[in-house]
């Protein structure tokens, strides 16, 4: 039988846990805030510098008075490294998701986590399947969070490709921000993901949204380039920042397939990590 890990540990996770979303939804990563102001300086849009403006001064009275950077608070999306020598037993599960209530009652967090056919909200963000852990073997014991507000996931597509028409994956990203148009609050950051299966692509689009946006590789800068032409602008008022970055996480597939996925992640592309001591 496994032996389940001590109480001490379990309590550093809850409180790395709530932690984590502490610093995830109150203060930016310095390469997205810096990616917001070479945007501002970048623009040539009057309208669109005012609303890049307006985001950086709602990202100083965030972290002047501690509160989150946007009302919606988003889902619980976890990633988990865990080394060898830590017992991995549904006890940890517990004690991350009672970091999520921790962190709902003292930021606090909207509860914003429903059945999906009753719709009746659990009150804590915990629930049936939430918070969305995914586990990861590591040297260290970290929690990631990466919480994700409806506002841009809603907008987030997936198409399964033949493999003879990769050429027209930066069409398809593009074609899913002209469908969004204003609606995830842009500028975004879009995390692709290409090949994997249907739902291991899904995951990959998530998991690039991870990734630091100061560095692209050409392919990325080449799909960032066609959603900008789109003109769409900061909160859809026209410039030529839709895109503050794009992020493509690739993996092997089936020869006869191609899955792509489309992330799409608002400005605030909320992501921190806390190391668990143990």
């Amino acid at each position: 039988m496994i032996p389940s890990p001590d109480l001490v540990l379990l309590s550093a996770i809850t409180r790395a846990t709530c932690e984590a979303f502490r610093q995830a939804e109150i203060t930016l990563p310095p390469d997205v805030v810096q990616a917001l102001l070479t945007a501002k300086k970048r623009e040539t849009s009057e309208i669109a510098r005012a609303e890049l403006a307006n985001i950086l001064t709602n990202l100083e009275m965030a972290g002047s008075l501690s509160v989150p950077i946007c009302q919606d608070t988003g889902v619980p999306v976890i990633y988990l490294t865990i080394p060898s020598r830590i017992p991995f037993t549904p006890d940890i599960y517990g004690a991350i998701a009672e970091g999520v209530r921790e962190a709902t009652r003292d930021i606090p967090l909207r509860p914003n986590v429903v059945d999906p056919l009753t719709r009746e909200n659990t009150g804590d963000n915990t629930g049936s399947g939430m918070p969305v852990i995914h586990v990861r073997p590591g040297e260290s014991l970290t929690i990631t969070v990466l919480p994700k507000g409806a506002g841009a996931e809603n907008m987030s597509r997936i198409v399964m490709m033949l493999p003879s028409d990769k050429d027209q994956i930066p069409k398809f990203v593009a074609e899913t921000m002209l469908i969004a148009g204003g609606k995830p609050c842009p500028p975004v950051i879009l995390g692709v993901g290409i090949g994997s299966t249907f739902d291991g692509a899904a995951a990959l689009a998530k998991e690039a949204l991870l990734e630091p946006i100061d560095t692209m590789t050409p392919y990325e800068e080449e799909i960032m380039a066609a959603v900008n032409s789109l003109g769409i602008g900061p909160m859809g008022l026209g410039g030529i920042t839709t895109a503050l970055a794009v992020k493509v996480k690739t993996s092997g597939c089936h020869t006869a397939s191609l899955p792509v996925a489309v992330n799409v992640q608002c400005w605030a592309c909320r992501r921190a990590t806390v190391e668990v001591p143990y």
